[in-house]
């Protein structure tokens, strides 16, 4: 997109080990094991990130807690904090390894659990794998996959009784048993680097098997699957939304008296064995609700690469948004917060100066520009108008 500053792109996602500068301090990101805190790891977590930072907190696209704010010259007493709640890896290194994703509705010691504990285990403690910042796994193992439109590179799904490891991108993988998954992950992982898939550090798996195609083993069938998440009940408890997936540290703290907490990357909260959840700010309880077909990033001034502010102009349009579309409002064209095309993009080109965008990303070649926060307000209809 042309007319605003290329933002700066680091190939890799903060930790809590190796944390990223924003515009409202730094962001700590935390991958709990198995993506799940218990009361008293959701409790602590929250506690610390009033005392250390400015008590707001984002679920990630990845599933990962993410706090924001935090002071420099308390991360190092905010680690120990972390540690203390058993939520920090061995290093960085290892943390950013680690990077594993699994479908929240696991119970007990089915498949899905067995096979990312494994994988999480293996990949801790794999220190001659050096993979990209961003590269990642999906385990997804339920009798219906529900994390194919999730980002990943390395995916174990299941086609009927089958489990199958698969490289994103590709129509066919191998099949694995719950035994062997792990493994056979962490192989495809060295075979997407033996290919060249990571030249300087960075690179994806499906860019890769565009360029050549899945290893010859991969040839069994992989079943299609499409899932919405909503708000409300589920098996496992109660899905609870999150107002552009951030939500304060206080609201984190009373969901702990409700169960244990499973982190969604539909930037959700699953509270285990809840029947009904209080409304809580930041939380979003109603399916219906217009907010939820609404992507917005940080925006300025929270991020520094963001170039005007985004989630009050996407509170106010949430509602003009026709039923079944999807409204993405970027404060740059990263499209951080929605990587992939949306019905509907505005991007960010200067302060309170919006591109729009119709079925694209961020970046994209936009239908209309110089959009200001006044002229959407005042006339909502802009963004489909002429589509």
């Amino acid at each position: 997109m042309s007319g605003a500053a290329e933002p700066k792109v680091y190939g890799w996602c903060p930790g809590a080990l190796r944390p990223m500068m924003s515009g409202d301090g730094l962001v700590v990101r935390i991958r709990a094991p198995l993506g799940r805190l218990t009361a008293v790891q959701a409790r602590g977590a929250a506690r610390l990130s009033q005392e250390f930072g400015n008590g707001l907190l984002d679920i990630s696209a990845r599933a990962n807690l993410q706090m924001r704010g935090i002071r420099e010259d308390a991360h190092e007493e905010l680690i120990a904090g972390l540690r203390d709640l058993g939520l920090i890896d061995p290093d960085a290194d290892a943390e950013a390894r680690r990077n594993v994703l699994l479908a929240p509705f696991w119970t007990g010691h089915d498949d899905t659990r067995a096979v990312a504990t494994e994988l999480s285990t293996a990949l801790t403690a794999d220190t001659g794998l050096s993979l990209p910042g961003k590269f990642g796994f999906a385990v997804d193992c339920g009798e219906t996959p529900v994390l194919q439109d999730t980002a990943a590179d390395i995916r174990i799904e299941r086609t009927g009784g089958t489990l199958i490891l698969r490289a994103d991108g590709a129509e066919t993988g191998k099949t694995v048993t719950r035994e062997s998954a792990a493994g056979e992950a962490l192989a495809l992982a060295r075979w997407f680097l033996d290919q060249g898939g990571a030249p300087e550090g960075r690179g994806r798996m499906h860019r890769l098997i565009a360029r050549r195609g899945p290893p010859p083993a991969h040839a069994a069938p992989v079943a299609k699957a499409s899932f919405t998440a909503s708000p409300g009940a589920v098996p496992a408890g109660t899905l609870a939304a999150l107002e552009f997936g951030q939500m304060p540290a206080a609201t984190l703290e009373q969901l702990a008296d409700h169960g244990g907490i499973r982190l969604t990357p539909w930037r959700m909260l699953l509270v285990e064995g809840a029947g009904t959840l209080p409304a809580l700010p930041g939380l979003i309880l109603d399916a219906t609700d217009p907010r939820l077909q609404v992507v917005a990033c940080t925006g300025a001034p929270g991020c520094l690469q963001a170039l005007s502010s985004t989630r009050d102009l996407a509170r106010e349009l949430a509602p003009h948004v026709p039923a079944g579309t999807k409204l993405h409002l970027s404060g740059c064209a990263k499209g951080c917060a929605c990587p992939g095309p949306a019905p509907l993009t505005l991007t960010a080109t200067g302060t309170d100066d919006f591109s729009l965008i119709r079925n694209g990303r961020a970046a994209d070649q936009p239908a209309k520009t110089h959009l200001s926060a006044a002229d959407l307000r005042a006339a909502p209809e802009l963004l489909t108008e002429g589509s």
